[in-house]
């Protein structure tokens, strides 16, 4: 009898096509361009909904016919953008303003959203080809764009200024004061298209590039996959470390506003500025420092503790915010060195228990170390805060009740040596306790199957 061959015919799958990852042609390009949508319009709208509340909770909306405008700048703000102060005061007087703030809660629910969508189509995949990840990312970031030159059009908007201050202190006040109300003066605040469409641009793209970082079940580009066991591990800790700060943050609020009062005020601080608070007592915490001033009767959502350093300066001088300043004003601040030592070391236990069960413990502090590092370097200088307005009368001086400045900037390169050196500590200490613990995907010694024979430890590929 003759043989009989146990192979099917089979036909050759059908090729890509090249205007679409992973699909055939035009379908699959317009998939890819849907999935880029929805990860745009979640962001935004996320974005949208946290500033809009953060807003309401901080009275802006009682602003006369401007809430949606500065609801569109705080957006455009939270992606990067950066808004202009303007006023007028007709050719008796002079406006003067500058303001440099993210909103970092707006932002990260934002980078979270946007990444989280922006990865759900890819889970299913083990390897992802170089030209589809670029397709994909190329068609989010120019949506992206395209979302944010809208909201910088819409993001300008002026309010009339009223100069009834009644401070028998400021002459220039009771000599110019009725014939500046006739000149109908305003101030207001614009858009810089350019710079917020660069620093977008930026933006968009850190947040998918640290979303393939931190996401240790997304696919790479099989170039790359090597060196995820190292990258990856220590990248997801330090964002749940972040993540740790802001949940810390929350809960701290929460009582505040149940048992302090001023509800409002401290919503406003949690819905629009909880990280830049949160991540700065993380710098602070590890030794770190910003310096800075408030001056004036005006101010930005932050807690009292803050507030109080910054106006004790002498004069012109900037405050220093370190661990010392603040707990001079409160003995409690202490509590951050503790809570830092805690919440760095755990996020290092993750990374080490997610690593490879062949890594050293020097291996973990490297990876730590340079993680920590490249984190408190992206992160320090997003706290930046400097916002000043003033108006002045014929070039002869400022108003000082209607001028005011808030500056806080951090020492970026002393809180990134700390920050290096607490890695490389931390990730040493969790090297040696995880040792003792079983690694993800790791296979118990002495047990038999096709990953490894008895009495081997081997790890599962793509588990790491």
């Amino acid at each position: 009898m003759g043989r009989v061959s146990s192979r099917l015919p089979s036909t050759p799958p059908p090729a890509a096509g090249r205007g679409a990852p992973g699909g055939d042609g035009a379908p699959a390009a317009l998939r890819v361009a849907a999935q880029a949508l929805a990860a745009v319009v979640a962001g935004y709208l996320a974005m949208a909904v946290t500033a809009g509340l953060g807003l309401w909770a901080a009275g802006a909306a009682d602003l006369p016919g401007g809430f949606a405008a500065v609801l569109a700048a705080v957006v455009v703000m939270a992606a990067g953008g950066q808004v202009e102060i303007a006023g007028s005061a007709g050719s008796f007087a002079g406006t003067q303003g500058e303001l440099t703030a993210m909103p970092l809660t707006v932002t990260l629910v934002g980078a979270l959203v946007t990444g989280a969508v922006f990865l759900r189509p890819l889970r299913h995949h083990a390897v992802a080809r170089t030209g589809d990840l670029a397709a994909r990312a190329a068609a989010v970031t120019v949506l992206w764009l395209a979302v944010l030159a809208g909201l910088s059009a819409a993001a300008r908007h002026d309010f009339p200024l009223s100069l009834d201050v009644g401070d028998p202190e400021e002459p220039l006040t009771d000599l110019f004061g009725e014939l500046l109300d006739a000149t109908d003066p305003t101030v207001g605040f614009r858009t810089l298209v350019g710079p917020t469409l660069g620093y977008g641009l930026l933006w968009i793209l850190g947040v998918l590039l640290v979303a393939l970082l931190v996401s240790r079940r997304s696919p790479l580009p099989a170039r790359v996959l090597r060196h995820q066991e190292a990258v990856r591990p220590a990248a997801s800790a330090m964002l749940l470390l972040l993540l740790a700060y802001v949940a810390v943050g929350l809960v701290i609020g929460l009582v505040v506003a149940a048992t302090k009062g001023h509800a409002a005020e401290t919503f406003a601080v949690l819905l629009l500025g909880l990280p830049n608070v949160s991540w700065l007592a993380l710098g602070v915490g590890i030794g770190g420092s910003w310096e800075g001033r408030v001056d004036g009767p005006f101010g930005l959502p932050m807690p009292q503790l803050l507030d109080a350093v910054l106006r004790g300066g002498d004069g012109p001088d900037l405050s220093t915010v370190d661990l010392s300043s603040l707990a001079a004003q409160d003995g409690r601040a202490w509590w951050l060195l503790p809570v830092a030592a805690v919440l760095v070391l755990a996020a290092a236990f993750v990374a080490a228990v997610r690593s490879p069960a062949r890594f050293r413990p020097w291996h973990h502090a490297l990876h730590l170390g340079a993680a920590f590092a490249l984190t408190m370097l992206a992160v320090a200088p997003l706290t930046l805060v400097e916002a000043r307005f003033g108006l002045s009368i014929l070039g002869i001086g400022d108003l000082a009740a209607l001028g005011g400045e808030v500056v806080l900037r951090p020492d970026v390169w002393r809180t990134v040596g700390f920050a290096l050196l607490w890695g490389l500590v931390a990730g040493f200490l969790a090297g040696l306790l995880a040792t003792r613990v079983r690694h993800r995907g790791q296979v118990p010694s002495g047990a038999a199957g096709p990953l490894g024979e008895p009495g081997e430890e081997k790890t599962e590929p793509g588990k790491d």
